[in-house]
């Protein structure tokens, strides 16, 4: 019981990097520093975040061989950056999507699979505890065999013409924005809890504004400072659009059965509302990320609220389940069960132990590649296409 904490890094500076700080600390690891596009903005979040360090480069920070690495920059990043890390022979958790497209997403499942690392994506929705016990109720045959799936999600961070981010830049998020960023989350989300693979996709998709700022603040709030693309925080020119506000994507699974999800960034109200329903037979089951202590279950002569309680429902529910019934846990108790689980599986690689249930690793991040590239490809010509 005397191992020592992991050391882990961060490359990002944004909002996302910060919750990867805060959750690596609260999974018990040491985070030794950051990593900016710049050496003084390294300096900066690492003196505003309470880090020992800002690394100048990529390069430094392998040279200082932490055990994990954290990649929250922009998609383009992705691939370079998790390459050199796997190079390294250093653990990594790289953000979703896990690269620009599913070429570069399965040459970074193959490279960790080739080095032995530990590789994962967070696709954290996956650990709120009321997610485990759906998925637990569906694989011991609660709702029957499953008929139909369907669900939204619905940001509005985009609403106004005037907002915009590297996300908006195809050369920097790449050519999907709104399903790759928030879509993919649901589609992951969906067939980890189900069980159900998705085969074929016919989608379409809308860009609501032509032309947005070529350039601005950071996408969300929650960063310690504002963290504009490169070249200025101030909009000073408009840039033509590429990359969609909202998607709707139709699914058949391997089973025949249909998908549904609306996907949009424009959706007045709402900020992340993550909402999926699976009816089977039996009986339909329905979650709310904005709502994560309880699930609506249904049947024909009725309906249910179930709340979250440790002490009652699946093994994984009740692990996951950190605080008491009414103590309401949320997106941060998510994302630190999806660190703390990574760290645990960096220690059984090592030690020659199991993994954790349910992480999900870079092969993951492939599957969510090989289905953003399909969608994509369906919008652009309306047709049917097989997910790869």
């Amino acid at each position: 019981m005397n191992t020592p904490p992991l050391r882990v890094a961060v490359i990002g500076t944004g909002m996302i990097a910060t919750v990867h700080v805060r959750s690596a600390r609260a999974a018990g690891a040491v985070v030794t520093g950051v990593l900016g596009r710049t050496p003084e903005r390294s300096a900066q979040v690492a003196e505003h975040l309470g880090l020992p360090h800002g690394y100048a480069d990529l390069d430094e920070l392998l040279a200082d061989a932490p055990d994990v690495v954290h990649v929250c920059t922009p998609n383009d990043q992705h691939h370079p950056q998790t390459m050199a890390i796997i190079a390294a022979g250093i653990h990594v958790v790289c953000e979703k999507p896990l690269a620009v497209d599913a070429a570069q997403a399965d040459e970074l499942t193959a490279a960790a699979e080739r080095a032995g690392v530990v590789a994962t994506v967070p696709f954290v929705y996956r650990f709120h505890p009321i997610v485990r016990e759906i998925r637990s109720r569906i694989a011991g045959g609660d709702l029957g065999r499953v008929l139909a799936i369907h669900g939204s999600y619905l940001q509005d961070w985009m609403l106004d013409e005037g907002s915009s981010s590297w996300r908006v830049d195809a050369g920097a998020g790449g050519v999907s924005r709104a399903f790759a960023d928030i879509g993919s989350h649901w589609c992951d989300l969906v067939e980890f809890v189900t069980g159900e693979r998705f085969a074929t996709v016919t989608a379409t998709a809308d860009i609501v504004y032509p032309t947005r700022p070529a350039s601005s603040g950071p996408s969300f709030s929650g960063a310690p400072y504002p963290d504009p693309v490169p070249g200025g925080a101030v909009p000073v020119a408009q840039a033509p659009v590429t990359t969609e506000d909202t998607a709707v994507a139709t699914f058949r699974t391997t089973h025949g059965r249909i998908g549904n999800v609306v996907v949009s960034q424009v959706a007045a109200g709402r900020k992340n509302r993550l909402w999926f329903e699976v009816d089977g037979t039996r009986s339909s089951a329905a979650f709310d990320q904005e709502q994560p202590e309880s699930a609506w279950f249904g049947t024909e002569t009725g309906a249910t609220i179930l709340v979250r309680d440790p002490s009652q429902g699946s093994p994984d529910q009740r692990r996951l389940a950190v605080v008491p019934s009414g103590h309401p846990q949320g997106y941060l108790d998510a994302f630190t069960a999806f660190v703390g689980d990574t760290y645990a599986a960096v220690r059984a690689s090592r030690d020659g132990g199991v993994w954790p249930e349910g992480l999900p690793t870079f092969a993951d991040g492939a599957r969510a590649a090989h289905v953003i590239d399909a969608v994509v490809a369906s919008a652009g010509d309306g047709a049917w296409k097989d997910i790869a």
